[in-house]
């Protein structure tokens, strides 16, 4: 085989950027003729992004992927727009880094050969400059493949009949979507699908993802066979299920709450504790804290809640959930007092790590769909509280197609524009005492779909084999 190189370019949010370094160990420990050169965008904002990056050089193992750190301005300005800023501003140092890594394979014998761009959903503007260096373009999709089918459904909906949805704000029209099972409310729609610039995002993306030569999506047939079987149908590049893409290596010593952590789950009984998170943007208000904090006490099960400070928007810019300083100031009075035995309320959460604890027996999430992949990883049902993005239609899946969670509030979201709905303790109750049933067949459904995913990716295994497909084809399609 001939040697090969990739460029990865990831969205600067940490989320897209651990997913994709996962991607690549998977590869070139795959094929030793590939090697891969990962482009990390700097962005101030979003520190634990930053340390995660700046950690990337020193952990790797071989040398056949390199990490190359672009240099972020600061524009965080709304999220359609920063997206496209952060194309239309790194193009000059993306050019240059690829510049530097042609010529180095031009000047050293036996080195690989430039074989393509990968590219994240939010980064397809770079097939342009791709396309410059004579070189075809894929795409890694770091959310599932009902979400992808949701952009080329509304992209032809769009095209081919002159549809509008902005008309549909605030409004519950079902939609058949060939992605999804079940008929889908505009209600689970992302926000952005109901902004101008939010959905000319959606459209270039789809429009440009076309054009491609092929779709890795970080799922597995096992879970969306559905979705999967969808999108054959849709006249696309083809499309590669390599999943679960995850990071589950230990996070000890990351952070000075580890041990204290991992030492209280080690004192509670298998299965019985529920674990509350919410993501790199899961803040909520002091009023929404305080419902959480009631119906935690009156279900008296025992509960680990990673509980930040919501994010505020500053000039124009959204800042990431802080941990508050003194928790007892937004909780109930008494609230930790009399929860102390059965409680233990944290920051930041070593999420993986927690999911992973023979005491975790229930999941409380926003289903992001990194988060999603970890719960089915380590057989954890989940309750689904989804947030902003795609994570509506995440729970969606979750509740009603696959049966792997029960809902707590499927079209919660923070990211509307709106009044934000205060979710009432007894709808939070009603939701976790169906989540720690042990005998409930959503416990079952989990448990058989985590023994699914990691087959998935041993020899033989589904992802398995298409990842090795993938290498096929990138050499195939070699300029």
């Amino acid at each position: 085989m001939k040697k090969a190189e990739l460029v990865f370019i990831p969205f600067p949010a940490k989320g897209h950027l651990v997913s994709t370094v996962e991607v690549a160990k998977l590869l070139v420990d795959l094929n030793s003729n590939l090697s891969i050169s990962v482009l990390i965008i700097e962005r101030t904002v979003d520190a634990e992004r930053s340390a995660y990056a700046d950690s990337l050089t020193a952990a790797s193992t071989t040398t056949r992927i390199k990490f190359i750190h672009l240099p972020q301005p600061d524009q965080d300005t709304d999220a359609a727009n920063f997206i496209r800023s952060v194309v239309q501003t790194h193009e000059p140092l993306v050019r240059e880094a690829v510049t530097k890594i042609v010529e180095h394979s031009n000047s050293v014998p036996g080195s690989p050969r430039l074989a393509g761009f990968v590219l994240d959903l939010f980064c397809t503007s770079f097939r342009d400059l791709a396309n410059d260096f004579g070189v075809p373009s894929y795409l890694f999709c770091t959310s599932g493949a009902g979400f992808l089918g949701f952009l080329f459904f509304t992209q032809a909906l769009h095209d081919e009949q002159n549809f509008e949805f902005v008309e549909l704000t605030d409004s519950e029209t079902e939609f058949t979507i060939p992605s999804y099972v079940n008929p889908v409310s505009t209600k689970l729609f992302p926000s952005a699908t109901f902004k101008p610039e939010g959905f000319g995002l959606f459209l270039s993306v789809a429009k440009q993802v076309r054009e491609m030569k092929g779709i890795m999506v970080n799922t597995f047939l096992e879970l969306e066979s559905h979705a999967v079987d969808s999108l054959s149908n849709c006249k696309l590049p083809p499309v590669y299920p390599v999943g679960p893409i995850l990071n589950t290596e230990s996070c000890s010593g990351v952070h000075q709450n580890y041990d204290s952590i991992m030492q209280w789950l080690d004192q509670q009984p298998r299965s019985s504790v529920v674990f509350l998170c919410f993501g790199s943007r899961g803040g909520f208000s002091a009023n929404q804290v305080k419902e959480i904090a009631c119906a935690l006490e009156q279900s008296g099960l025992r509960f680990l809640w990673s509980l930040r400070r919501a994010p505020e928007q500053v000039n124009g810019k959204m800042g990431h959930p802080t941990d508050y300083e003194n928790m007892a100031e937004v909780l109930p009075e008494g609230f930790l007092d009399r929860t102390a035995e059965i409680g233990k309320i944290i920051g930041w959460a070593p999420q993986s790590a927690i999911l992973g604890h023979p005491a975790t027996g229930g999941f409380v999430s926003h289903c992001g769909w990194n988060s999603t992949l970890e719960s089915i990883w380590f057989g954890v049902p989940m309750a689904t509280w989804p947030l902003y993005a795609e994570q509506q239609l995440n729970a969606l899946q979750l509740v009603k197609e696959l049966g792997l969670a029960v809902e707590i509030k499927m079209d919660y979201r923070i990211d509307g524009g709106g009044e934000v709905e205060l979710v009432k303790a007894e709808t939070i109750e009603r939701g976790i005492r169906r989540l720690m049933e042990h005998d409930s067949d959503v416990r079952k459904r989990m448990k058989e779909m985590s023994d699914r995913s990691r087959k998935a990716l041993m020899d033989g295994g589904s992802s398995h084999c298409t990842l090795c497909r993938f290498i096929d084809a990138v050499v195939d399609n070699m300029p």
